[in-house]
């Protein structure tokens, strides 16, 4: 019995709505990246003072997110979910960070006051609001990432058939070398 749905993102496969999640976070990540790299070579030559051991370091993140979300496209895209199982990982940790903050801005609302002029419960709400659409988006796209694992390992994982006789008693068919011994199943 299965617990998990084989469709999302609009009625697409788990396997597709893996893969072009894992597209678009790619995308998102290379992005950012090539920002970071031109800021870093831009600075450095108007000899700008930005850390460089802290600009290695989100180089190197953002190197090491591509290369997750490419694995994890390669994989769903082979139906196998040994990749798959690291962007979950990271999927949930961007999901806890977006939690951490939407519980900042409901503990320390007078932080949002001092950026913006604008009555601090009212733009504590629509801030709210907004991450609240935020998680609930990305906790149905781990969802996503989840079924497709489980859809995976369900289509590789091995069944026994059960033959049901009319009387509602269940025999086991033979095992398949004695099937073959026998002449029963033909090649």
């Amino acid at each position: 019995m299965r617990f998990y749905s084989n469709s999302c993102c609009l009625c697409r496969h788990v396997g597709a709505g893996t893969i072009q999640l894992g597209v678009w976070y790619l995308i998102i990540n290379a992005v950012v990246l090539l920002i970071l790299l031109s800021y870093h070579f831009s600075s450095s030559e108007l000899g700008g003072d930005f850390d460089d051991a802290n600009m290695c370091i989100a180089i190197v993140i953002y190197l090491l997110m591509i290369l997750i979300c490419t694995m994890a496209n390669y994989e769903a895209y082979r139906q196998h979910a040994t990749w798959i199982i690291p962007f979950f990982y990271y999927q949930i940790f961007d999901f806890s960070l977006n939690t951490l903050v939407a519980i900042t801005v409901l503990v320390y609302p007078n932080s949002i006051d001092d950026v913006m002029s604008v009555n601090p419960t009212c733009l504590v709400l629509i801030i709210l609001l907004f991450i609240s659409i935020i998680l609930t988006i990305k906790g149905y796209l781990i969802s996503c990432v989840w079924n497709c694992c489980r859809y995976i390992n369900g289509r590789s994982s091995s069944y026994v058939l059960v033959y049901v006789t009319s009387n509602d008693t269940m025999v086991l068919p033979p095992p398949y070398d004695d099937a073959t011994v026998n002449g029963a199943v033909s090649a």
